[in-house]
């Protein structure tokens, strides 16, 4: 009695000295794998700059609300401080393991206290390598926690993620996590293994039919993959431990690519480009969401990613489902097994959308509910695809059926009329040939296209890497040289941003119309893009070629352009780099160039250069005399 007297006197003491307000959690032997939501206290960090050493004013330990239960609190710009308050019965153990169930939890901070008063700094979430933020390898964080005393233990939490603050807690003996953790593994062992041997399946398929369903249905299955096992933390366990989750794989860009990829698997099963219009322009609209969402993401901007995600079921969800019952009732069968596998997943993102919005808090039961349904779906999904075979293979065998008919329409008809014939034969020659004609015009358009500039009609970069290469080649073999002018703009920007972008291409029409008329008949002149241009000179003179082009190009093209009633006035920058003395290929003699032409704008731009002129040497000539300057060895 007196023993029990003496608990309680040191339990009081300890909540007066932690705040009335902490619920400490009294651990007795049973109590692993018991969820501490209930018990813990949460502080929003409105303007994000609290410390661990702010929160021991009692100003901030009067902010502290009970969380009855929560482990989220939805899409949040602020960071979330957790207080969770431990002690142990006197029998029981006095090692245990926080887990945080939150696998895709951007960042997240533990915070226990230390022998000399302070406070010691776990770092854990997607910004740390997963060996560095588990003392055990879980998919889920896990952390091992100093030996509990019967007198109360406080620790905070730091939890940050503008796409949804998410926070499960639950204490563990390790005995019982690795048992949790085998058994998790073989579940989620068969969701993998399904899904997977699904996706081998149907590339198999894909290589032998070429089919674009196939395409998009393989690549929504892998990103589908990839995103689950990204979600259950196994992602991070197994495929990059040693690195922190890059943003071209975490919670934002995963489920943007599979739901761009699921559209286009929508559109291209349901035909809806054909059949269902309107649902074809919701689900284009959302496929341009997905990739703003994408793009948001990878500048940064992981909140407004998150919303557009979220956003994008006014769109996407109604679009998909219309589409799916307006086939349905057209007959087409593959859109009834889409329906029940769409629907699955549907269920499934919704519980994803509403636990990362806060509305449905993390619970173990809810945690595998997308899993299964991304398993079903693909099932379905690929039953969809092999049905819609089926049907493709009977509308072929009846195509093949009417074109026999026809076919033999056709003889009875050349047999009663030889001369009508003839005549259809001629006129079918004729059409054959003009569409050649048509054919072999376009090939000359498409070839002029992909070598050539479309606002300047010069040779574009692709041409005069061909062209460069050739030269280079040409002159090795007779003893000659290539000089490259690499030509920039000076101050263009300006008159694109005062006078606008018409402006901007009559001033490179005009500079280009310049450059042709103002060099060799033999010297290849392209824009490389935006306001930089390039002349290939060669040649056994290339290098006295190349300074007095220059400098006849440095006097023509900083005349006046007349735009309207203004007259517009740029100046140009040559950088010049000769082979073989500066460099023997192509990307040698751009990188000297482009150094000469940089060398020419800091001195003030409106002039140019040859490499070497002032004394520097090239980087062949460098590497020359450091491999003169190493001593022989020999005595």
């Amino acid at each position: 009695m007196l023993q029990r007297f003496a608990f309680l006197l040191v339990l009081l003491l300890g909540l007066s000295t932690t705040g009335l307000a902490v619920a400490s959690v009294v651990l007795i032997d049973g109590n692993s794998g018991m969820q501490l939501n209930a018990h813990i206290e949460l502080l929003e960090d409105a303007d994000g700059t609290l410390t661990i050493d702010d929160l021991a004013s009692p100003e901030q330990q009067s902010r502290f609300q009970a969380a009855n239960g929560r482990a989220s609190v939805g899409q949040s710009l602020n960071p979330w401080w957790i207080k969770l308050t431990l002690q142990r019965d006197v029998r029981a153990p006095t090692r245990w393991v926080l887990e945080v169930g939150s696998v895709t939890q951007l960042d997240l901070q533990l915070y226990q206290a230390d022998d000399q008063g302070g406070w010691q700094l776990r770092q854990a979430g997607e910004r740390v390598p997963f060996r560095e933020s588990r003392d055990h390898p879980y998919r889920r964080m896990v952390f091992d926690l100093p030996p509990l005393g019967e007198q109360p233990t406080t620790f905070y939490l730091r939890a940050f993620d503008p796409a949804g603050n998410s926070f499960p807690l639950r204490i563990w003996q390790l005995e019982d996590l690795t048992q949790l953790a085998a058994r998790e593994n073989l579940g989620l062992g068969v969701i993998y293994g399904v899904v997977f041997a699904l996706l081998l399946y149907n590339l198999f398929i894909l290589i032998s039919l070429r089919d674009h369903a196939y395409f998009w249905y393989v690549l929504t299955t892998a990103f589908a993959l990839l995103f689950i096992i990204s979600m259950t933390g196994h992602g991070a366990q197994y495929l990059w431990p040693d690195s922190a989750v890059p943003p071209w794989l975490d919670r934002i860009t995963l489920p943007s690519m599979w739901g761009l990829f699921a559209c286009r698997f929508t559109q291209t099963l349901l035909q809806t480009r054909l059949y269902v219009r309107w649902a074809h322009h919701l689900l284009s609209m959302a496929c341009v969401i997905y990739i703003v969402a994408i793009a948001l993401n990878l500048l940064g901007h992981r909140y407004l990613a998150a919303w557009a995600i979220a956003l994008l079921s006014l769109t996407s969800i109604p679009a998909a489902l219309g589409s799916a019952m307006v086939r349905w009732r057209q007959g087409f069968f593959p859109a009834q097994l889409y329906l029940y596998g769409y629907g699955l997943v549907l269920g499934g993102v919704g519980i994803l959308l509403l636990r990362t919005t806060g509305v449905l808090q993390p619970a173990e039961w809810n945690a595998y509910v997308f899993p299964l349904a991304v398993a079903a779906e693909s099932i379905l999904f690929s039953f969809a695809l092999a049905y819609r075979i089926q049907i493709l293979k009977q509308e072929r065998a009846e195509a093949l059926q009417q074109a026999d008919r026809e076919k033999t329409a056709r003889l009875a008809q050349l047999q009663a009329s030889a001369d009508e014939l003839q005549i259809a034969v001629t006129t079918r020659t004729a059409e054959l040939a003009a569409t050649n004609e048509q054919l072999r015009e376009r090939e000359r358009e498409l070839q002029h296209a992909a070598f050539h500039d479309p606002l300047t009609e010069l040779p574009n970069r692709r041409y005069l890497v061909e062209r460069c290469e050739s030269a280079l080649g040409h002159a090795e073999r007779h003893k000659e040289s290539v000089a490259l002018l690499l030509i920039d703009l000076d101050h263009f920007k300006p008159i694109n941003d005062r006078f606008g972008h018409a402006a901007g291409d009559l001033m490179l029409q005009v500079i280009a119309k310049r450059l042709r008329e103002h060099v060799r008949a033999g010297d290849a002149v392209s824009r490389l893009g935006g306001d930089e241009f390039a002349v290939l000179i060669c040649g056994s003179d290339a290098e006295s070629q190349a300074r007095e082009i220059a400098e006849r190009l440095l006097a023509e093209l900083s005349a006046p352009v007349h735009f309207g009633a203004e007259r517009l006035r740029v100046t140009i920058s040559i950088g010049v780099a000769i082979y073989p003395r500066h460099a023997r290929n192509f990307t040698g003699l751009y990188k000297i160039a482009d150094q000469t032409l940089y060398r020419v704008k800091e001195l003030g731009r409106s002039g140019a250069r040859v490499h070497g002129d002032d004394g520097e040497l090239s980087e062949q000539a460098c590497l020359q005399l450091d491999v003169l300057k190493v001593p022989s060895g020999l005595a």
